[in-house]
């Protein structure tokens, strides 16, 4: 099985897997000062508690085994300031990986989202069989929908979903890039 590289850089800024050993306090300290920045948009964080997050994880390497969830700490200069994702969920065809991240309030608006996106993308494409990515967001989180359009990203389809989070609507909004339109992104 073709699993995805366990450490991306990016100049300045690194995607590499969690090891649950060494990062829990850290990633727990990143997580509670980013609970207000997440609280509407991201429905764990109702039921975040330290012993969840050790348990979230504790499952990371299993589900890495597995090829069906690759998940990454967001490091700048060495320190944790997000968590990303590269994912197949189970309603969705082979072809299709879902990516996804949040960064600390203090992380936002440099350009840090786009290029975590740009290069789990980059990494899904380079995974046999991947014919599709896509990013998911509630329509009324506009900086969530801001990063696939900067990244050639087109709007696939909106849908109901159930709301979760305090600010969701009750719909999602599916952004897709396809393999052929990422060769001419």
């Amino acid at each position: 099985m073709d699993l995805p590289q366990h450490v991306i850089a990016l100049d300045g800024l690194t995607l590499r897997r969690f090891d649950a050993a060494v990062d829990l306090p850290e990633f727990l300290a990143v997580i509670e000062e980013s609970l207000e920045h997440l609280r509407p948009w991201m429905p764990w964080v109702a039921e975040h508690s330290p012993a969840r997050t050790a348990e979230f994880l504790a499952e990371r390497p299993g589900l890495w085994a597995s090829g069906r969830d690759f998940t990454y700490a967001i490091t700048r200069d060495g320190a944790i300031v997000g968590a990303c994702g590269l994912f197949r969920r189970e309603d969705t065809p082979e072809d299709v990986r879902e990516i996804g991240y949040w960064l600390h309030p203090a992380a936002t608006g440099r350009g840090l989202a786009t290029r975590t996106a740009r290069a789990l993308t980059d990494e899904a494409f380079r995974l046999p069989g991947v014919e599709c990515v896509e990013i998911v967001h509630d329509p009324a989180n506009r900086a969530g929908g801001a990063v696939p359009a900067r990244l050639g990203f087109t709007e696939h389809l909106c849908r109901a979903a159930e709301a979760l989070a305090p600010a969701e609507t009750g719909e999602e909004l599916v952004w897709r890039l396809t393999r052929e339109q990422a060769r001419f992104v």
